[in-house]
Formats: structure tokens, C-alpha cells, sequence
């Protein structure tokens, strides 16, 4: 008799089903693993043998054949120990195939017979619920997230024993709860902390509000950083859509058991690797473009990051996804973050400032600032000069500061970022061309005034020139406009390269 029992495989960012089939045969024992298995499916074979015996249970002493089809996509992942183990005892007869209809399992097995968490669970459980299957059995520490899945029985399992006596009926364990998540506070600066720099705050006040891409340019010590670090508390919080593929990501990556309820902030440093940033290796992993996935991407110094890897983030920033081609295949991620960098006018950092000189050669200066290329900022929708903030006003006494904003600002963004879900299912920011025409009108003086600045002063092209119009769509959303006036065209022109 053949066992066949179902599991899966991790495919990018989605999954996709597998059948491990077990064939017993008389002959010298031995035990082969076939259908294009990795080395840690390979392995698998001794966690089997040692979990199976140390569990009371019967490893038979047969020639013991396993496929795992279809034998063209290639398998990894230590989650085939527990089908593997499962097929092994159905095929020796201590349990029944018919047991097993539509159950995908996936674990990881340790040699006394425990079940260990695995990646990439939500991938598998969409998989199982794509492909009819109405129960999936996993570890323990991997239910909190399977269990986001509804229309799906996620089965939490400890041991490879509990797995067996629960599929012999002496003992049920009942479906998990379906996770209920609810949106929690981020810790990160307050914007209210920041003194000064009412301009870059309204700056990320808009950039919150429409998911647009931001960067700060000024002297050191100016508050670049931690203007960017006040972002995520002024986000909005995640929708259920957004935690569910924001989880996705990180389970695939390996970096979170649990279901991620905040929005990320990504900020890797300059001696990141390409890959790390933009995703790849052996496995094709998500890199950090995805994991930043309806979250923030934050380069500090983003000249220091090297070139291929800015110029990399070139189309993710447009299409909003990361097509990774290696020799062992394609995978795609999604990658729709907000691009928030800080940068130097010059390598000392103090050209243009009025209080200390710059020591940098006019072609230094060009060379530093030609490490940004002209396709990459033109893919920022907001350039925002950060000025040092005056004496006085860096040190005025609490008590006479102004009142808190920092509340009044995430109502706003709220509202603007509802209102644009109602008006047209996304932030402004992922409008297309096509739908600007539809959802950004603009009177007749603002167009005129847009059309002047666009052909005489900023010399727009035609990406910057939509840019302006998205940034302009999220100002008026703001000032509770239907239409974009002239004043928010004003406004969202100031944060133009020139």
C-alpha cells in the first residue's frame, strides 16, 4: 500500500500543495527520500528514524521509498518531518489513510519526538484552504498565526505521539480559536518631542497621510533622524488585509512566531548587502524592502548605501513588488513601503549652513551628491531641507513650549487616509496615472499654476509631474478639499527637487 499525505512548499511568497507519497517494500532496511529534496529534507531521515522510535512507535525494519511530488519543484524546509513520519506509519498500518482527507501537516520533528516551530506557516495554511483541505495540524507555537486564516481548522500539536492519538480518535484536540488581533501602541519618539522644524513636520504630517516617499536633507545635529524615527506613530494602524500579508512576510523570513499588529520600520544600515536589502540568497528570502511591506523603510545617510543597491530600489518603489531571479527560480514579494532617507548636502556636511563652513571642494560636493541618481529622486515624491533649529528655541523650558500636536496630527492623517480608501480603495500614492485624472481634479487656476511651475521653473518630467499631483491629492485631502486648489499645488510644489 502507498501513503499519501499532504503538506506543502514554500514557493515565494505564497505556497503550493505537495503530496508525500510512502512506498514499503521487503528487502534490506533502508530509507530514500526522492523529488528533488533538499539537504535539510535529506536530514530529515534521521529525525524520522530517532522521533518514530522514541515516541513507542514502530519505525519498520523495510525498504522505505519517499516521494515527494511534484518531483519537478524543488523541496526544502525541515516541515516534512511530520508528513514524512505520518506517511511512514500509515504505510506500516498503525494508522489509516482514510484518516488523513483533507488534513495538510507541517512540523519540524526533534529526536524525543517533539514538534518544533517552522517558517512560513500562513504561506502553507492558505495553501491547504486553497486546495480544499478544511484542517491543518502544526506546532503549537505556530497556531497564533495560521490560525488568521478563517473557513480553515488549525490543530495545534506538541508531539508527534499527540498527532498520532489524536488521529486515532483516543485523543481529540480541538480546532484553535481564530486569532483575533488587535492593533498595539509603537513605542518610537513622539513628534512632539522634535523642538522646532514646523516644516518637516508638516512634511511628514503629508507624507503619513498619502504613503508618500520622503527625504531630509540638512546640516548634522539638524534632526533629520529623529524626525524619521516619529513616523510610525503617526501611521495609521494596520487593517486586518495588512496584518495578514505583513505576517506573511515575517513568518516566511523567519522573524516573528507571532502575528505582527504594528506597522514596520525597517532601518538597516549602510554596510547592509545587496541581498539583505532587496531579498535573495540560496533560498530567495524576502529582504528588507519587504519586510518593510506597509510599513517604513528608513536609509539614514543614504548616499553611504552602495550603488547597486539604491539603484536596485528603483523598480519596487514604482510597481510596489520585487521580482527575484536566480538559477533556481523566480520569485515574487511585495514590497509597497514608504521610502524615508536623510542625507548631507556635502561629505563634512555643512554646505549652505549659516553657522559653520564648509571645508569640501566644489567637485566633492558634486561627487557626494551625484550618488543619489537623477531616476532615484525623481521616484521621491518629497524633498525637504531640515534647518538647524535656533538656540533659543532648542532650549525653551517645557512648560512655555507649544501643546501637543502629536494627536491632533494622527486624527488628520486618519481621516485623510480613510477618506482616500472610500474615495478609491488606496493611498494616493499608489494611484496610477489614469486614475489621477479620475480622483485628483484640479481647478482651473491650480492647473494653470501647476502647468508654469512643471514647464518653467522645475523643468518636471512627466513621473515628477504625477508626483506633484499625488502629493497635491493628499494636501488637499488635509484641507478637507474635493478639489485640489491652488494652494495645494502651492504647497506640494515646495517639496520638489528643483
Amino acid at each position: 500500500m502507498v501513503a499519501r499525505i499532504l503538506t506543502g512548499v514554500t514557493v515565494g511568497f505564497d505556497g503550493q500543495l505537495v503530496t508525500v507519497e510512502c512506498d514499503m517494500t521487503k528487502g534490506l532496511p533502508a530509507f530514500n527520500i526522492v523529488g528533488l529534496a533538499d539537504k535539510s529534507v535529506n536530514e530529515a531521515k534521521e529525525r524520522v528514524r530517532a522521533a518514530i522510535t522514541n515516541s513507542d512507535l514502530l519505525f519498520p525494519a523495510k525498504r522505505i521509498t519517499i516521494n515527494l511530488a511534484p518531483a519537478n519543484l524543488i523541496k526544502e524546509g525541515s516541515h516534512f518531518d511530520l508528513p514524512i513520519a505520518i506517511a511512514i506509519l500509515v504505510a506500516s498500518g498503525q494508522l489509516s489513510n482514510n484518516v488523513l482527507k483533507n488534513i495538510l501537516l507541517a512540523g519540524e520533528l526533534s529526536l524525543n519526538g517533539g514538534l518544533r516551530p517552522i517558517r512560513g506557516v500562513l504561506s502553507l495554511a492558505e495553501c491547504a484552504r486553497r486546495h480544499g483541505c478544511n484542517t491543518v495540524i502544526v506546532p503549537t507555537e505556530n497556531v497564533i498565526q495560521a490560525a488568521l486564516l478563517d473557513n480553515l481548522n488549525v490543530v495545534g500539536m506538541t508531539t508527534l505521539t499527540d498527532v498520532v492519538l489524536h488521529l486515532l480518535g483516543e485523543k481529540i484536540i480541538a480546532p484553535a480559536a481564530r486569532t483575533v488581533v488587535k492593533n498595539t501602541n509603537i513605542i518610537t519618539p513622539s513628534i512632539d518631542d522634535v523642538r522646532g522644524q514646523e516644516s518637516a513636520k508638516r512634511a511628514l504630517v503629508i507624507a503619513a497621510a498619502g504613503h508618500h516617499n520622503l527625504l531630509f536633507t540638512g546640516s548634522p545635529g539638524a534632526g533629520k533622524t529623529m524626525l524619521a524615527r516619529t513616523l510610525p506613530g503617526l501611521l495609521p494602524p494596520l487593517t486586518s488585509d495588512e496584518i495578514f500579508e505583513t505576517t506573511k512576510i515575517y513568518s516566511l523570513a523567519g522573524e516573528a512566531d507571532d502575528v505582527i499588529t504594528t506597522r514596520p520600520f525597517r532601518a538597516p544600515h549602510h554596510t547592509a548587502s545587496f541581498v539583505a536589502l532587496i531579498g535573495g540568497g540560496n533560498k530567495a528570502k524576502p529582504g528588507e524592502i519587504s519586510l518593510a511591506h506597509h510599513g517604513v523603510l528608513f536609509l539614514d545617510e543614504i548616499p553611504e548605501f552602495p550603488r547597486i543597491s539604491l539603484e536596485a530600489l528603483r523598480q519596487p518603489l514604482e510597481d510596489r513588488i520585487v521580482h527575484i531571479a536566480r538559477a533556481s527560480g523566480h520569485v515574487t514579494y511585495p514590497s509597497h513601503f514608504m521610502l524615508v532617507a536623510t542625507m548631507n548636502p556635502c561629505p563634512c556636511g555643512y554646505y549652505g549652513d549659516d553657522k559653520r563652513e564648509c571645508i569640501c571642494t566644489q567637485q566633492q560636493i558634486l561627487l557626494y551628491q551625484k550618488r543619489l541618481s537623477g531616476p532615484l529622486l525623481d521616484r521621491i515624491d518629497m524633498v525637504v531641507p531640515v534647518a538647524r533649529v535656533p538656540r533659543d528655541e532648542l532650549f525653551t523650558d517645557k512648560t512655555n513650549r507649544e501643546k501637543s500636536r502629536a494627536n491632533e496630527w494622527r486624527e488628520q492623517i486618519k481621516n485623510a487616509r480613510v477618506a482616500q480608501i472610500k474615495r478609491q480603495k488606496r493611498p494616493n500614492s499608489a494611484l496610477s496615472n489614469k486614475q489621477l485624472e479620475k480622483f485628483a481634479i484640479v481647478d482651473s487656476q491650480a492647473k494653470n499654476l501647476l502647468s508654469a511651475a512643471a514647464a518653467e521653473r522645475l523643468n518636471l518630467s512627466a513621473r515628477g509631474y504625477f508626483k506633484v499631483l499625488r502629493v497635491a491629492r493628499t494636501v488637499a485631502d488635509l484641507n478637507n478639499h474635493d478639489q485640489i486648489t491652488t494652494q495645494d499645488i502651492a504647497e506640494a510644489l515646495q517639496y520638489r527637487q528643483t
